[in-house]
């Protein structure tokens, strides 16, 4: 096996079609998270973005994007918004997991969505954790008919709720590619909002976030595509949802919806849209993410499993990283993975979001740019 490392600038036709073909050829790589044009925007924002390139025969097997920091230590790419992490590679191919890190000049190899098939890093991942999917299948007989049949629990509730909302405000609507732009600027002023209310970070005060989303949405090729779906009632937007599709997969990633209307479920209406649409254009997966919510209880059909963990080398750099970032991911892992705990955490998150919103009015998205 012969190792390459490559700047994000050097990526040619060539290893970009070799890259595709090998997202082709294995189903557990068909994420669109895996895409080199996911890579590729992140690198944009990362002087440290690099993808080493597996060779055997002189023939490119196999591609790992990874951000490497100025004292050797690497990250999945993306890390912390990337929904999938993996070497993606053509059946067969192996490698030695430390090895590659030498070749890549890491001490250590950071990921926290790492796809399970990965088996040699295998031994160096600290915990599964489910990921829920959804199997879609193309039905021609209409969104209502689609929904009976695929949530016959939900469709009434459902339905009754699309038509209160017709009423009440417009004509129902459903857009699954919208490629205005001020819609894309009204989900993140959303999604703002919400991280605001819940206490957590908000992602979209982060102007690289904003620009990378900016980038994506721009994006339309075969293996990559920035997909902006919106909900109307008349001429007002309700929900909305941004995530890349591959080929066949399309990445939940960030859905919002006008806090003044949640009485009417739009966030689930906006999933079950989404669903249904997206099967009729050709994708056959739903990737919901990973962590525990209730509506993705409701809408999965399966659960795939993701990995934790830093692969590393006998390193002092690499020991001193793992030290400190253990107890951050434990704590996390052990709150989120007990009700007990989780419910008076998520309160607790609320309430300091309340008193951050309620100090600071009217400044919520600042990084959010109007075109």
């Amino acid at each position: 096996m012969d190792v390459t490392i490559h700047r994000f600038d050097e990526l040619d036709d060539a290893l970009r079609d070799a890259w595709h073909r090998a997202m082709d050829e294995s189903p557990e790589y068909a994420n669109p998270f895996l895409a080199p044009e996911f890579a590729s925007g992140v690198a944009r924002h990362k002087d440290g973005a690099r993808f080493a390139v597996l060779r055997e025969d002189g023939e490119p097997v196999g591609f790992l994007p990874y951000e490497r920091n100025a004292l050797g230590v690497g990250r999945a790419i993306g890390l912390g918004l990337s929904d999938c992490q993996a070497l993606v590679h053509r059946p067969g191919v192996t490698w030695d997991a430390r090895d590659l890190l030498r070749a890549c000049g890491l001490s250590l190899f950071e990921f926290d969505h790492l796809v399970e098939e990965q088996r040699p890093f295998a031994r160096q991942v600290t915990g599964l954790f489910a990921s829920p999917v959804v199997d879609l299948k193309p039905d021609e007989s209409g969104y209502p008919q689609w929904l009976r049949g695929a949530y016959p629990g939900l469709a009434k509730t459902t339905l009754k709720k699309e038509r209160r909302l017709g009423r009440d405000i417009g004509p129902f609507r459903f857009v699954f590619d919208e490629r205005d732009p001020r819609l894309l600027r009204t989900l993140m002023r959303w999604k703002s909002a919400q991280y605001r209310r819940t206490g957590r970070m908000d992602r979209f005060a982060r102007p690289w976030i904003v620009d990378l989303v900016d980038h994506l949405f721009d994006v339309r090729e075969e293996h990559f595509t920035g997909v902006l779906s919106v909900l109307y009632a008349g001429d007002r937007p309700v929900a909305a949802h941004f995530g890349p599709r591959s080929r066949t997969v399309l990445a939940a990633w960030f859905t919002a919806y006008d806090p003044d209307l949640h009485y009417y479920s739009p966030g689930l209406m906006m999933h079950l849209r989404t669903a249904e649409a997206a099967s009729r254009s050709g994708v056959t997966l739903l990737d919901l993410g990973r962590g525990d919510k209730e509506y993705k209880d409701w809408l999965k059909t399966r659960e795939l499993r993701v990995g934790e963990g830093f692969v590393s080398r006998p390193h002092p750099v690499s020991a001193a990283h793992r030290m400190w970032r253990r107890p951050v991911r434990g704590l996390r892992n052990t709150v989120n993975a007990h009700p007990g705990l989780r419910e008076p955490a998520d309160r607790l998150l609320r309430t300091v979001g309340a008193l951050r919103t309620s100090r600071r009015p009217g400044t919520g998205g600042r990084a959010v740019r109007t075109p």
